[in-house]
């Protein structure tokens, strides 16, 4: 066990990179208060510009030049129409300083203007009229297509993952090494696209990179084609089957050499394993990769159901940050260390017996990619519910005790300074206490239900019941709350919308006790285990005398550690 200096030491990195790490766009704080502008509004919203459309696929072309480290390309999108007639603008994302060149219709060239980081695409009479259904036809059989061409030097990673863009850097051996990191940022910081987590491309996408021939390109889903162009550079194709994030669409480009295994998932499927990483690390990362990848598999598909993009595979690239959760690519950059960078967030010990990035990121592929948030506000969905896959790998392996620990252990990582559900509308999330107490809400809630079969088919029942979609955090907490048998909303509002720890009071005189809930929201009632003892206490608001258990006389009240509160005797 560390002591309390080494956990302080723990803490503060945790606070400096896990939580630094996802920084929303423009590197604005997480913390303290911020205006929004009308950028913000326009990327965090539904505008009308938007609403009108629904992606259907993206076909990426980009050639990035190391050298002016720049990049060129076009997206064709295909898109269905959800209100014919509502518009003729359409809303694409693209952040300065990249620049739209022009913009196709079949042979048609369109015309379109810019306001900030939205580009606003006009479309004609005779193409509307061209596009409405025709007797037979529906809105998600007739797919319509544009082509974006752009370039331009797209804002370059500082500090990548944290402070996000398009990567360039060299490898030990001197060699360029390409990637991007844009989650929060948003893709548009390299491609056009409707850059809002609620419009997923629902035919997948395929990703076309265009390189030096010296150099290997990879990217998400499986490779389609690999193309000599007889100019000294290679196209290689990379194709995904399943809707993706758009911030999940990434090259990742260096001197790479592959090897792969497969696994059989529990509903007998063969799953593709496959790992890129650069020449000279092959042997560290197979002794990695070999050992942690197939064991959190296993774990993951018993408490969250089938890996959620089989077609697509799955898939580990050493990247040139620490790591990312790119959707059948998982960026790894954990230097094939156990723990996160060699250290045990948890100060428990337990967080040293695996390798953090492939665990975190691969939970990722259940909570974020198969389980999408439409706003970026509720992302503790992503991260709350991907920070407990780290305890539930550990039960899983080394028993419910081991995973305790280690869940109390990263409550001491808990700021609680803002919401952990951030503003509506304007593309920003809340505290980054979204990793840690959000963990920690969620293993309260599982203490409550009482019930360790219920919460399991909670967990699989999302990740079927929600396959593939984007959601809300209401609609999370509603279907927790249904399943459980259990009005959970309270639960839910004290530790997802305020800042304030319940606390538990008490009073003890002669042979009885009186509890009750203080510093909550109104109507919160949830019950609390006594350690040790088993003893449940239903306190409300109000104080609720209860004759004193035995096991309590002349001692102090303690509840069970696994519940995220805290105690106050009252002496008044």
């Amino acid at each position: 066990m560390y002591n309390l200096q080494n956990r302080f030491i723990l803490f503060v990195l945790f606070t400096a990179i896990i939580i630094g790490s996802h920084l929303p766009a423009a590197a604005q704080p997480l913390h303290g208060n911020r205006s929004f502008t009308l950028q913000d509004t326009l990327r965090g919203t539904i505008t009308p510009e938007r609403a009108w459309w629904d992606v259907a696929f993206y076909n990426i072309y980009v050639a990035p030049d190391f050298n002016k480290k720049a990049i060129r390309g076009w997206n064709q999108i295909g898109f269905t129409i959800k209100q014919y007639g509502a518009n003729k603008k359409m809303q694409i994302d693209l952040q300065q300083p990249m620049k739209l060149d022009s913009v196709l219709y079949g042979n048609k060239q369109l015309n379109y203007s810019r306001n900030g980081n939205v580009y606003y695409i006009s479309f004609p009479d005779e193409l509307v009229e061209a596009g409405k259904l025709q007797p037979g036809e529906t809105a998600s059989t007739k797919t319509f297509s544009i082509k974006l061409f752009y370039s331009g030097t797209p804002r370059e990673a500082v500090m990548p993952p944290w402070d996000g863009g398009w990567i360039w850097k060299r490898d030990a051996k001197g060699r360029p090494w390409m990637s991007v990191a844009c989650q929060g940022l948003g893709a548009s910081v390299w491609y056009p696209c409707k850059d809002h987590q609620s419009d997923e491309p629902d035919n997948g996408a395929l990703i076309q990179i265009k390189i030096p021939d010296s150099l290997v390109a990879v990217s998400n889903g499986k490779l389609y084609s690999k193309d000599d162009q007889l100019d000294g550079t290679m196209l290689y194709t990379w194709q995904v089957k399943n809707p993706i994030n758009n911030y999940n669409i990434v090259p990742y480009i260096g001197k790479y050499v592959h090897f792969s295994d497969t696994y059989t998932g529990e509903t007998g499927k063969e799953l593709t394993l496959d790992y890129w990483v650069l020449d000279y690390d092959q042997e560290k990362a197979r002794k990695q990769f070999d050992r942690d990848v197939p064991r959190m598999l296993k774990a993951f598909e018993y408490w969250f159901g089938p890996y959620p993009f089989y077609e697509d595979g799955y898939k580990l690239v050493e990247a040139p940050h620490l790591g990312m959760e790119h959707q059948s690519a998982t960026a790894y950059g954990n230097q094939f260390k156990d723990g996160y960078l060699g250290n045990d967030l948890s100060g428990s010990g337990w967080g040293l017996k695996w390798d953090y990035i492939i665990v975190h990121e691969s939970g990722h592929e259940w909570f974020a990619n198969n389980i999408t948030t439409n706003d970026i506000a509720d992302m503790w969905v992503h991260e709350g519910f991907t920070m407990y896959s780290e305890p539930l790998f550990i039960e899983y392996f080394y028993g419910k005790k081991a995973a305790d620990e280690y869940v109390q252990g990263i409550r001491f990582n808990i700021s609680n300074d803002i919401p952990v559900i951030g503003p509506y509308g304007v593309n920003q999330e809340g505290s980054g206490d979204m990793y840690n107490k959000g963990a920690n809400m969620l293993h309260t809630i599982r203490q409550v239900i009482n019930n360790d079969t219920i919460f399991r088919n909670i967990l699989r029942g999302l990740n079927k019941d929600f396959y593939h979609q984007t959601v809300d955090s209401k609609t999370v907490e509603a279907y927790i709350s249904k399943h459980a048998g259990i009005d959970l909303s309270k639960i839910f509002d004290q530790y997802l919308r305020t800042v304030k720890i319940p606390e538990l009071q008490y009073k003890i005189s002669k042979n009885e006790l009186a509890v009750r809930w203080a510093n909550v929201v109104p109507g919160f009632d949830m019950p609390v285990k006594l350690e040790n003892n088993g003893i449940w206490l239903h306190p409300t608001t109000e104080w609720k005398t209860i004759p004193l258990p035995a096991s309590v006389k002349n001692q102090t009240l303690k509840p069970d550690l696994n519940f995220y509160v805290i105690t106050r005797k009252v002496t008044s």
